[in-house]
């Protein structure tokens, strides 16, 4: 019997970034939501050939989305908040509402709250639940995509977000009353799933995937009577579907002991984070009939498969539960990835032959599967294969020993600031002569068209360097005289030369390739291009200091130099496999640590360096969280710790969850002088994070979501610094927005910023006392 092939789901941004140009047009009214849907199809279509293409057996539908997958099961199943839901809006523009909220034809509606997907950089829309939350079938996506992919020939295979999983990551909306538990509602959203279940079953699915990564984390044990309610009752009432429970991200530990006893006929796992896990897991599951999906193929990374090894692996289930039980797949979905190497023309091609995209990565799937069923088959695909893999293993074999090196003799006092926090706000209140509630912004303007066509004609050559930044002074230049006519107290730059935090970062240090073409979804509309650790990292020279002076030389008000974290570079980046993270993060660090330097020798005393990933790094299970903490608080450290008592160190999070007490703790650690917090749709949980562990610091959570085209007025900001001082003191509070702007056009931004410097005012005239 041959074994079978599948991936848990495939980037949803068109080749050419096709889905993100639509949306913003159809959001600019340039094209009507039928182009919109139309382009939607030619995608879905588009990537359902590609898998197939590939040899892959199961092609999943389900999984493609206008913004955001969870969003969609939000709608699906009528769980939009009610004020969005009854807006008045069609359910496209009420769906996109929840997203990035509306302001506009008398309708004004805030987004719903973003946060991370487990520990990667997707950002999810957090579902919102009340005890009057009306579960129903609001509209047939899941069966429709099904449909559709199965009348033009292909093996669909539906996905679905299981309903556990849905709930634990949902919140109490509005109305709803105190201690609200979202799990009381299982009962009702069961029959729901029931219903999708059944109606896939009759359009002609015989395989449907759940997810329900929960499983993997150590929360996934407080549920394993609301999974055994759950799929049993999916059992009884849909007996014909036959359901693959998929876990990635990490291992299911203890949480197998209940999972075999669910009546399901197969269960993913993911052996490429976890791949110690398998033995326990066929043990657990050889005395039923539950088949084994392998995820040997890394849904997360861009490092080519190890097709040898993953035979080795695969052949050791099918010895102890028979090929007909087992399925080659990826880890989890490949939406984590680029599309495909072939659209990348700037990197070598010894380089690039490391590598391994969404599309390559479902070859190595169909090879896998086809090499377990005759190896011969696949002999030159497998031969290929260990001859990349061998190329990359010899040249993983070299260090930079100067790099090594210094690391290797840095100090535990290299990690710490010369005074306490105390002492050093003293000294930087003179120097930096500050008013209370000081303004200030995250760091980031909006990246204009103008800007991306000079950027992108610099990088054509079709302009020269000089020509190049003089343009890029103008803009600076531009910020600089907009912010001071807006009043705020501290400025930034506004990073008119960067393209992302990280990628920028990543094409000045050495040891990091940054491909061209390699665009990830982050969030809706917005994709990155994440660099790729290759080898030890340094800075060969400066990387923002000739900017962030020049910024300087522009005013007399207090100039911040802005730095993306160690942390965030390299959670943000595909970091190698060879060696720790640990170790990759302190080289970073290192890196970073030249670069403060020399930025407080250039006259810089206000230095931001943004850590949003470091919550997001976090290992899903609790018992290795302390060791991880170790790490990237000292690669903090290491990284600003130089300086002098009269310079002031920032730091930045947004979507971060510091509600456990490890996580404040480490934020505390970091013995930053000011931290900049994603607040305003955060229910003041945050705050409330903050003031349980008595932050020391200096603290601006955010008053505007700047993810939203929508300009709060400037009462509602003030309300929000209102709410900031029941739970830290006036002398604390900056205020700012939740994150840079760079996605938002000018009106949007100046109105936002009117509004905030005259929301600062008025919190000095209320609290002058």
């Amino acid at each position: 019997m041959s074994v079978q092939s599948s991936v848990l789901g495939f980037p949803r941004i068109g080749p050419q970034r096709e889905v993100k140009k639509a949306l913003e047009a159809y959001w600019a009214d340039k094209i009507s939501v039928d182009e919109l849907l139309k382009i939607a199809k030619e995608q879905r279509l588009l990537t359902y050939e590609t898998i197939k293409s590939q040899g892959v057996d199961f092609v999943p539908t389900g999984t493609f989305s206008l913004y955001d997958h969870v969003l969609d099961f939000s709608a699906t199943f009528n769980a939009l908040p009610e004020a969005h839901a009854n807006s008045g809006l069609s359910a496209l523009d009420a769906y996109f509402a929840a997203a990035r909220g509306h302001q506009k034809n008398g309708v004004d509606l805030p987004a719903t709250e973003m946060k991370k997907w487990f520990d990667s950089n997707y950002h999810y829309l957090v579902p919102e639940f009340s005890e009057n939350t009306q579960f129903k079938l609001n509209n047939t996506k899941p069966i429709d995509d099904f449909e559709e992919a199965k009348a033009a020939g292909y093996n669909a295979r539906p996905v679905l977000l299981g309903p556990i999983t849905y709930l634990w990551l949902g919140k109490a909306g509005k109305g709803a009353s105190a201690g609200f538990d979202q799990f009381s509602l299982l009962s009702k959203l069961i029959p729901v799933y029931v219903e999708l279940l059944n109606k896939l079953s009759q359009a002609g699915a015989e395989w449907i995937q759940i997810d329900e990564p929960i499983l993997v984390m150590d929360a996934g044990a407080n549920y394993a009577e609301q999974f055994k309610q759950t799929y049993t009752e999916f059992a009884k009432a849909a007996p014909s579907v036959k359901l693959m429970l998929a876990t990635y991200f990490g291992r299911l530990d203890a949480n197998i002991n209940f999972v075999k006893d669910l009546p399901i006929a197969g269960l993913h796992i993911d052996l490429d984070r976890n791949p110690e896990q398998l033995n326990e897991i066929i043990s657990a599951v050889a005395g039923t009939k539950i088949g084994l999906s392998l995820g040997l193929v890394s849904g997360r990374n861009i490092w080519k498969t190890d097709l040898a090894a993953a035979i080795k692996t695969a052949q050791s289930a099918i010895a102890k539960l028979g090929a007909e039980r087992i399925v080659i797949a990826t880890s989890s979905s490949l939406q984590h990835c680029p599309i495909t190497i072939t659209a990348e023309k700037k990197l070598k091609p010894e380089v690039l032959d490391w590598f391994s995209f969404a599309t390559e990565k479902c070859a190595e799937v169909a090879v896998l599967a086809k090499a377990l069923t005759n190896e011969a088959s696949v002999a030159d695909a497998l031969a290929k294969n260990a001859a990349s893999i061998k190329a990359r293993r010899d040249f993983e074999k070299n260090s930079d020993p100067a790099v090594r090196q210094r690391l290797a003799a840095v100090k535990p006092e290299d990690l710490n600031r010369k005074s306490p926090f105390n002492v050093r706000k003293e000294v930087q209140q003179k120097v930096l002569d500050l008013p209370p509630f000081p303004t200030t912004t995250i760091g980031s303007f909006p990246q204009t068209k103008e800007i991306r066509v000079q950027r992108a004609k610099f990088n054509k050559g079709e302009i020269d360097q000089a020509t190049y930044e003089k343009f890029i002074e103008d803009e600076i230049r531009d910020v600089v005289k907009r912010q001071e006519a807006l009043g705020l107290d501290v400025l930034v730059h506004g990073e008119p030369e960067r393209n992302d935090m990280s990628q920028y970062f990543g094409e000045r240090l050495s040891g990091m390739e940054h491909p061209d073409s390699a665009w990830v979804q982050s969030f809706g509309s917005r994709y990155v291009r994440p660099p790729i650790i290759v080898a030890d990292v340094f800075r060969p020279e400066p990387m923002t200091v000739r900017w962030s002076a020049f910024a300087q030389s522009l005013t007399k008000k207090t100039m911040k130099g802005m730095l993306t974290g160690p942390v965030t570079i390299l959670n943000w980046s595909f970091p190698r496999v060879d060696v720790p993270r640990e170790l990759q993060c302190k080289q970073i660090a290192l890196a970073l640590r030249d670069e403060v330097i020399d930025l407080e020798k250039a006259g810089i005393r206000a230095i931001q360096v943004d850590e949003p990933a470091i919550r997001e790094g976090l290992p899903l299970r609790q018992k290795e969280w302390s060791a991880y903490f170790r790490w990237a608080v000292d690669s903090f450290k290491l990284a600003t710790s130089a300086v002098d008592d009269n310079v002031n160190i920032a730091s930045h999070f947004c979507y971060s969850d510091f509600q456990e007490e490890a996580t404040m703790q480490s934020i505390i650690d970091l013995d930053a002088d000011f931290v900049s917090i994603e607040n305003s749709k955060s229910d003041a949980k945050l705050l409330k994070a903050f003031t349980n562990k008595k932050y020391p610091a200096d603290i601006g959570p955010g008053v505007f979501d700047i993810h939203s085209p929508r300009v709060p007025t400037a009462e509602e900001m003030v309300a929000r610094v209102r709410e900031m001082t029941k739970y830290l003191g006036p002398h604390q509070i900056w205020v700012n927005p939740d994150c840079g702007l760079k996605t938002r056009t000018w009106n949007e931004t100046t109105a936002q910023l009117e509004n905030l410097v005259a929301a600062a005012k008025q919190a000095r005239q209320e609290f002058s006392a």
